[in-house]
């Protein structure tokens, strides 16, 4: 059912990106995946997977990207907002410099490429907004500031937008996923590590956040994308789908 839609999504050469954009070219969508790392995205091409080289902070590469996207593809018809960064800091060790490149990337970053992919999906009256927020981005996350005035931005704005489209075809909606098994987890071990964690304690710290202790898969997140994006979820809008292994 989603066979000829056009889906773009950032950050997608890795992780929970990747795996959306693997699920929904299975479904016969054509996918542009963006991110920092031209080597890394490349690796990731498929006939319906294709890569362009973007950095969600920079506006003016953007407004670029997503209109050569649209000038080789067709309009948008998908927006997964996934691209972030997953760092935390103590409020007394968080200086202005580390709290704005966690909104630039996360909060301005993913505002900018609604907007700027909803230009062409407006005019087709059909589409699916999706933005990966973060349990972090429901609850308050200790040590984590930073990035969870982030996340609880990402998801007022699926909630605004949300009503502000509510007379058309197409929704917002955004996942929030506690850890889930990607190479974050491995940049996270580090940053706890250097705390004074043994590695085993601080995966165990991660493993036992999520209610069901056990890490989520990828693919979970990627068949919770692929559902918002079918027509029997025409009737969602606006909410937060909370995958954490129990009640948040």
């Amino acid at each position: 059912m989603l066979e000829n839609k056009h889906a773009f999504i950032t950050g997608g050469g890795t992780g929970i990106g990747l795996a959306i954009a693997q699920y929904l070219s299975s479904q016969g969508v054509s996918v542009t995946i963006t991110g920092r790392r031209l080597d890394v995205l490349k690796s990731a091409e498929t006939d319906q997977i294709h890569a362009m080289q973007m950095d969600v902070t920079n506006e003016n590469q953007q407004i670029q990207v997503i209109a050569r996207a649209v000038a080789l593809r067709g309009p948008i018809h998908i927006c997964i907002a996934n691209a972030g960064i997953a760092e935390g800091r103590a409020l007394q060790k968080t200086q202005m410099d580390f709290w704005r490149k966690i909104m630039a990337t996360n909060l301005d970053g993913a505002f900018i490429t609604i907007r700027e992919c909803m230009r062409s999906m407006l005019e087709t009256n059909w589409g699916r907004v999706i933005a990966i927020s973060s349990i972090a981005g429901v609850r308050g996350l200790k040590g984590g500031g930073a990035y969870s005035a982030s996340k609880h931005g990402l998801v007022g704005l699926i909630r605004s937008y949300s009503e502000e489209y509510i007379a058309t075809h197409i929704t917002f909606n955004a996942i929030c996923p506690g850890y889930v098994e990607t190479p974050i987890i491995e940049h996270n071990l580090d940053i706890i590590q250097k705390r004074g964690f043994s590695k085993q304690d601080a995966m165990d710290m991660m493993i036992n956040s999520n209610l069901h202790k056990k890490l989520i898969s990828s693919k979970e997140i990627a068949e919770a994308a692929g559902w918002l994006c079918s027509p029997q979820s025409s009737s969602v809008n606006g909410q937060t789908i909370e995958i954490a292994g129990g009640q948040v």
